[in-house]
């Protein structure tokens, strides 16, 4: 039956069931008859609600059901009920698709993920969480230079990254969960990459941080501080900044975010954390961003966003592979099979996919 699958889609639409009945012709009763499976669509409303709500017929039909387990959000206070309802539906949907290619496949090309072997069982300092960032780095070859693609080296680990079409303006900060055992970190498509970046490391220090942790450190200051460590090494920060400074030019913070891809503002904590500068400059500097309305929209050009293309590269795999077929390929992917002939022929590089 079609019930939860409609509900999750509408809400990932952000319709209430008047407004999805207005739009295929039922009454808003009717719109909870389907969604309850007391009554089921004939195939033009079916159709109809397919339409409407931007998914293709098949999505009602899906064999697989996932689960989010361990959801944890980082969100603002004002985030609206409903704005986490379509965050979790689209994920969902995105996730059960993952789901429906691992189980087509006899093995599933994608390791597990596991912590890197040598962390320290028990974190007392700060200045220890440095530490971890450097063993990460070190235990998966990422040397100390910038790195150009963290969403790539997540998913290299078995970390699945999803991003969200949902317009969430500035109101949601993240979300982890698991997926069939896998770890997910949900980001916007909507931010900038540097809030991008920073909430997949922010995330990832969750995943090797908790249980860690001594008496009196707060997780998510600890995980600020992970994440800031990961993308911009402090041998690094030292050697781009210097080891003591009396002040800095906010245009040496705007290099650093061209480099590393970590905001102004968190290369200014950053150098404050690494006693480059004092707490009084770091002060005096924020008052700076205050004024000039940087905390909320920093100078320049926004830095790049981060895609994902792993899923996709895996669909045309397993299509190159003989595991599916066209069909079931372009279902996957969210498009037609007419988009998925252009696109497969490279007619069409810009084929949109609900990935």
């Amino acid at each position: 039956m079609i019930g939860e699958r409609l509900k999750r889609a509408r809400a990932a639409a952000g319709l209430s069931m008047q407004e999805l009945g207005q739009q295929v012709g039922v009454s808003a009763n009717m719109i909870k008859k389907y969604e309850h499976d007391e009554s089921m669509p004939g195939s033009s409303i079916l159709l109809g609600l397919s339409k409407a709500l931007a998914v293709r017929t098949e999505y009602f039909f899906r064999p697989f059901k996932v689960e989010l387990k361990g959801v944890e959000y980082r969100k603002r206070s004002s985030t609206p009920a409903s704005t986490l309802k379509r965050i979790e539906a689209d994920v969902l949907d995105q996730a059960e698709r993952w789901q429906e290619l691992a189980n087509l496949w006899p093995n599933f090309p994608l390791q597990q993920f596991s912590a890197p072997e040598g962390l320290p069982a028990h974190i007392q300092s700060m200045d220890q969480i440095d530490e971890v960032a450097d063993h990460v780095r070190t235990a998966w070859n990422l040397g100390l230079n910038p790195i150009p693609d963290l969403i790539d080296v997540l998913e290299s680990h078995g970390i699945l990254v999803i991003i969200t079409q949902v317009d969430v303006q500035a109101k949601f900060d993240g979300l982890q969960a698991t997926v069939a055992d896998k770890p997910v970190i949900v980001v916007s498509a909507n931010w900038p990459g540097d809030r991008q970046r920073f909430t997949l490391a922010h995330e990832l220090g969750h995943l090797l941080l908790h249980e860690r942790l001594g008496e009196g450190l707060d997780e998510e200051k600890a995980c600020h501080r992970f994440a800031s460590a990961l993308l911009l090494p402090a041998s690094a920060m030292r050697q781009q900044l210097g080891a003591k400074r009396t002040m800095l030019e906010v245009r040496e913070l705007y290099l650093l975010k061209l480099e590393y891809g970590l905001s102004m503002q968190s290369c200014l904590y950053r150098a404050a954390d690494l006693g480059i500068i004092p707490d009084n400059v770091r002060h005096r500097l924020f008052m700076v961003f205050s004024t000039k309305g940087w905390r909320k929209q920093e100078p320049g050009d926004p830095y790049r966003p981060e895609s994902t293309l792993l899923f996709q590269q895996l669909v045309y795999r397993a299509l190159g592979e003989g595991i599916v077929g066209e069909s079931k390929a372009a279902e996957l992917l969210g498009i037609s099979v007419f988009q998925f002939h252009q696109a497969r022929k490279l007619e069409s590089l810009d084929a949109a996919v609900n990935q």
